[in-house]
């Protein structure tokens, strides 16, 4: 039997409120297991919104949403909400981190409230402050920083503490949005080398959105959102 894509959006239509115009309408929209994939659009293309979808954290007003061959419409919003936790990890532009824990207690908080990822964390580890170890060395954080509260520590040092919060686990799919956007070209590369071979490793799914074409290379898959999106392809038309 094949196995259902890590993400797919059929017919898909989604109005935010007190929006006359939809901000996202795709026909077809797939992810396989393990895929790379590259986003691009300029703002308002419906980038974030994509995201908020896939993350079941909006429910679109038509079409399917289908995660790991789970229809997220049919979930009740706590459901999602635990569905999301236990199967993907984000990395946020601004990384989002608590600024009041240490570097090993922001990357273990999603085995905090998975025990997928808590039992998943264990599998190659005696304990889950070993797992975190293992997965910031890994990044290529020096072990001098891993109990110092992640506010002491520079942009590109938070960026790999907020990959690891994401990888810790080993979430089915990885969701980066713009992640590299405060990094020089020479460490956005080292970053995605590392993040890039994370995933390889972990066999994630990789969604990463970016405005920097110059990374579009890297991955299996380019989409340019503004291409699919019909929402944005009416709006240039009107």
């Amino acid at each position: 039997m094949t196995a259902a894509p890590a993400i797919w959006l059929n017919d898909l239509s989604f109005t935010w409120p007190r929006q006359a115009a939809p901000a996202l309408v795709l026909d077809d929209l797939r992810v396989e297991a393990g895929q790379q994939v590259f986003v691009s659009g300029p703002s308002g293309s419906g980038k974030s919104t994509l995201l908020a979808i896939i993350g079941g954290i909006i429910i679109a007003q038509r079409g399917s949403v289908s995660v790991l061959g789970q229809p997220l419409q049919s979930l009740a919003a706590s459901r999602r909400d635990r569905f999301r936790v236990d199967h993907l990890g984000f990395i946020f532009q601004q990384f989002n981190l608590l600024p009041y824990l240490s570097v090993i207690d922001n990357v273990l908080l999603p085995c905090r409230f998975s025990p997928i990822r808590r039992e998943r964390a264990l599998q190659h580890a005696d304990d889950l402050p070993q797992a975190a170890r293992a997965l910031l060395a890994s990044l290529d954080l020096a072990p001098a920083l891993w109990m110092r509260d992640v506010a002491q520590l520079s942009i590109g040092q938070q960026q790999r503490v907020a990959a690891a919060r994401a990888l810790i686990g080993r979430p089915d799919i990885i969701i980066a949005d713009e992640p590299t956007s405060a990094l020089d070209s020479d460490r956005q590369q080292g970053f995605l080398d590392l993040l890039q071979q994370q995933c390889r490793h972990s066999a994630s799914a990789l969604v990463f959105v970016s405005h920097d074409l110059r990374l579009a290379q890297r991955f299996d898959t380019r989409i340019a959102l503004e291409q699919i999106n019909r929402a944005s392809a009416a709006e240039d038309l009107a």
